[in-house]
């Protein structure tokens, strides 16, 4: 069994800053991801563009620098991310899932891994569920003095309950637009990610209907430079839009909408033919790791307990870093990459003693991430 310090669990940006810190520190520890660094940027479509801008999603002291000195592409931060990696030698276990977190009663905590083949979250989830998987081989186990658990909380998409949500062409994901070029594709959302995709793919010659429950697009939920491009293509009927609808069936050549508040099947308002379907209705937090350890979650969010000048949870020892401390995404996130940076910072200065800096991090009005 293998002994560390400190436990990360998660290398995403903020995982992988922690990981910097601590060893600029002298705090020994293991890194852990279920997938590959960044795992879940590597599900978003080619070509995404981030909001922030580049500085404030830079980790560790490194720049990002681009070519076009502008918002940075989802390309070009997992091949930065995989620059810090290298800058710093970081010895993370890439493609090694925690599949149990149990609390010690001396103290300290063991890990149970396991191979993967994927990360947590993203279409390799929905395809091939694996936490706790008896298929899995196990590889070994873990013992940490302290644990973090840096893992995000887009992980498992919002499903919509319908019959035909399984159907082959049915996804929670948008993929390289190109996939789409001159089919009939259904969108079903109204936020950040629908709308960005129906702009998209529109671009690239599909025919695009989005189905939104709202009456009209919520401004402070949609980057800010996208609205007006969508209110312009319904407008000059390039792109159908149905407000106060919800899908009620998907088959394999319709999507079949109701008003909303209907509950009745003879309610059906539209058939709206599609060749894809993308639910792009949001996503929920994985909170296993937490429960097993016995961590609170708290709310409609599921929150998990801790406090925000150590970031230590109700579980001595067992940290929470990232947008993992702000639960399942209901609508509006509540955490961001440039706002946690100042969690690496606290749980630093409550793992080695020190006062943390003076460093913190707010959203523009109406900050957006995918």
């Amino acid at each position: 069994m293998y002994q560390t310090e400190v436990a990360i669990v998660g290398a995403g940006p903020i995982g992988i800053e922690l990981a910097v810190a601590l060893q600029r520190a002298g705090v020994s520890h293991q890194q852990i991801e279920a997938g590959q660094v960044g795992s879940t940027f590597q599900w978003y479509a080619p070509g995404t563009f981030f909001f922030s801008s580049p500085e404030r999603i830079a980790i560790s002291g490194v720049p990002i620098v681009n070519a076009i000195q502008t918002k940075t592409t989802r390309e070009e931060y997992l091949a930065y991310l995989r620059s810090v990696v290298e800058q710093f030698d970081l010895p993370i276990r890439t493609y090694t899932r925690v599949t149990s977190i149990q609390p010690q009663s001396g103290g300290g905590f063991v890990l149970e891994l396991q191979r993967s083949h994927h990360g947590v979250g993203g279409p390799g989830d929905v395809e091939q569920p694996a936490r706790g998987s008896e298929s899995a081989p196990a590889v070994d186990a873990l013992q940490a003095d302290k644990v973090v658990l840096a893992i995000g909380n887009l992980h498992r998409p919002r499903l919509l309950g319908i019959p035909g949500e399984q159907l082959g062409h049915v996804t929670h994901y948008l993929a390289d637009p190109h996939e789409y070029f001159r089919k009939r594709v259904v969108i079903i959302g109204g936020k950040n990610s629908a709308v960005e995709a129906a702009i998209r793919l529109f671009r690239v010659g599909c025919d695009v209907t989005i189905s939104y429950r709202g009456e009209r697009f919520a401004e402070k939920q949609v980057k800010y430079w996208l609205l007006p491009e969508l209110k312009h293509l319904i407008k000059k009927g390039r792109i159908g839009f149905l407000p106060q609808t919800v899908p009620v069936e998907i088959t394999g050549e319709c999507v079949r909408l109701a008003s909303v508040g209907a509950t009745e099947e003879a309610s059906v308002s539209h058939e709206v033919p599609a060749d894809f379907v993308l639910v792009l209705t949001g996503y929920l937090q994985d909170s296993t790791l937490f429960e097993q350890a016995g961590v609170v979650l708290e709310g409609e969010r599921r929150i998990p307990t801790h406090d925000p000048q150590t970031m230590e949870t109700n579980v001595s020892g067992l940290y929470v870093a990232g947008t993992a401390t702000s639960g399942t995404h209901l609508g509006r996130a509540l955490e961001f990459i440039e706002t946690a940076h100042v969690h690496v910072d606290r749980i630093v200065a409550a793992l080695t003693g020190d006062k943390p800096p003076e460093r913190s991090y707010r959203p523009d009005e109406n900050f957006l991430e995918n």
